[in-house]
């Protein structure tokens, strides 16, 4: 994915401008916690009528405050805040608005191959014998979790890839759109579940539990995986699994979100978890936001319910988001605990390939910056592109803002360090490994040579609200400042 360059960026629009915008064309709104609500300009009846007849329609378009892109929820029309402006143009002159068509036409293929994988998927109580289904339930961890709420949930099983599949109905029409399938690899005494997604993860916008959310429901827990949200739907609590776990909470899915006043995000049982649901809760706006601390008392949902755990209890713990300017030691006496207790995730995420580099840095953390120097051809920019990649490969969002050497270099430099041989002599595997790193959490800035330094803060701004970058790199620094730098500030 290739953020805007600096010959055609994407317009920044401000809250004010927004509001400005529809006032001027008379459009109703009311402001949501991440989006304003106004009636759509899509739904049949409501595109050609005047704005006051339109203001008693339900409001089911919602603008993102922070970018201004919309989405209806009732049509699943999508766009940027030009393509709104657009299509507002268009109302005025009589012309229908734009539909989604195209859009859903390029999402018909990974339906069609979702349905193929979803007919030969059995429901997980239909097995041919009960120690099949015991045993299956059993190495996914899942035995206390009954068959009524897999049935609810419609979660299969696909015995050729021993794999749990978990389905993606879409939010206007109950079609199956895509699917999120899950199997359980053994390492030595841990276990690894490894995920697959159809469309492709960066198309992938389910919220897993929605069909089975009440317009009435106000409170929501938010987790990071399916099988959390069975435990805490069998608890009797609402609850939704963000398609990308902790990695990433995308813009795209905030409008399902609106409805409700308090969201208690429990993500998981590390410290990742508890620093990705701070991020997501800003997204989300922190004074409607509470968190699970993760810790021996509050493991992950399912957990919890295999340990015969208060769920009551855990959620009333929960801390509020947005904490006063000021705060006494009380407050903030289990967070300095769990960082005693965790000094070993504390340090942050650990690099496979440099465990001599463990030693000097401890591993990645947020919030630093690490510099690296050396002379021209002393391979900076080959060990760093292999040291973002490992990280990358571990789920942390990259953003690349490489000004000396370009994308493709780059990339081809990456692509070689991942699949870990000479591509060039085996042509016929590329496509098998670009699939792969197509579905690394990573991005590159368009940005070529001297830069104005405001314009790449701004994409680094729009990268990290976009897909929660938490890790920047740099190639280097004086190309970014350009040589009339160098006398001022360095």
């Amino acid at each position: 994915d290739v953020l805007p360059s600096p010959e055609g960026p994407v317009p920044s629009v401000s809250i004010t401008e927004i509001r400005q915008y529809l006032r001027a064309h008379e459009i109703p709104f009311h402001d949501g916690y991440s989006c304003l609500h106004t009636p759509s300009l899509f739904t049949a009846g409501h595109a050609d009528q005047p704005p006051q007849a339109a203001a008693s329609a339900p409001y089911t378009l919602f603008i993102d405050k922070t970018t201004g892109s919309f989405l209806c929820t009732a049509t699943l029309a999508e766009g940027t805040w030009q393509d709104f402006q657009a299509n507002v143009e268009l109302r005025h002159r009589g012309i229908p608005p734009a539909t989604s068509e195209e859009m859903e036409e390029d999402m018909r293929q990974a339906s069609e191959d979702a349905r193929c994988i979803w007919d030969r998927a059995l429901p997980l109580w239909e097995l041919l014998d009960e120690e099949e289904t015991n045993k299956t339930k059993a190495m996914f961890g899942i035995s206390l979790v009954s068959n009524a709420t897999l049935k609810r949930f419609g979660v299969r099983y696909l015995r050729t890839a021993k794999s749990l599949v978990f389905p993606w109905f879409s939010p206007r029409n109950a079609t199956l759109k895509g699917l999120k399938l899950v199997r359980v690899e053994k390492k030595g005494n841990t276990i690894a579940y490894l995920e697959e997604t159809l469309p492709r993860i960066d198309s992938y916008h389910n919220l897993f539990g929605l069909p089975l959310i009440g317009c009435r429901d106000t409170e929501l827990v938010l987790t990071g995986w399916e099988l959390d949200a069975l435990a805490l739907h069998q608890a009797g609590v609402a609850s939704l699994a963000l398609p990308r776990g902790t990695t990433c909470l995308p813009p795209a899915l905030l409008p399902y979100l609106e409805q409700f006043k308090r969201i208690t995000l429990w993500l998981g049982e590390d410290l990742r978890s508890w620093e990705a649901a701070k991020l997501f809760a800003r997204k989300l706006s922190l004074k409607r936001c509470s968190l699970v601390r993760p810790g021996n008392l509050q493991p992950r949902p399912l957990e919890a319910l295999n340990q015969g755990l208060n769920f009551t209890k855990i959620l009333r713990a929960a801390l509020p988001a947005s904490h006063k300017s000021i705060i006494s030691f009380r407050q903030l006496r289990e967070e300095v605990y769990g960082e005693l207790a965790n000094t070993e995730q504390v340090a942050g995420i650990k690099w496979m390939r440099f465990p001599e580099l463990n030693k000097l840095l401890k591993g990645h953390r947020r919030g630093e910056l690490t510099v690296f120097t050396g002379p021209t051809g002393s391979g900076k920019t080959t060990f760093i592109s292999e040291y973002a990649l490992d990280l990358c490969m571990q789920g942390v969002c990259t953003l690349w803002g490489s000004f000396e050497i370009n994308n493709v270099r780059l990339a081809k430099i990456m692509l070689t360090q991942f699949a870990g041989r000479r591509l060039e002599d085996q042509l016929e595997l590329y496509d098998e490994w670009a699939d792969r790193f197509e579905d690394l959490p990573l991005y590159f800035m368009t940005f070529h040579g001297q830069q104005n330094i405001k314009t790449v803060i701004d994409t680094m701004r729009h990268a990290v609200y976009m897909y929660d970058i938490t890790h920047v790199i740099i190639d280097n620094l004086q190309f970014m400042m350009g040589q009339d730098h160098l006398s001022v500030d360095r």
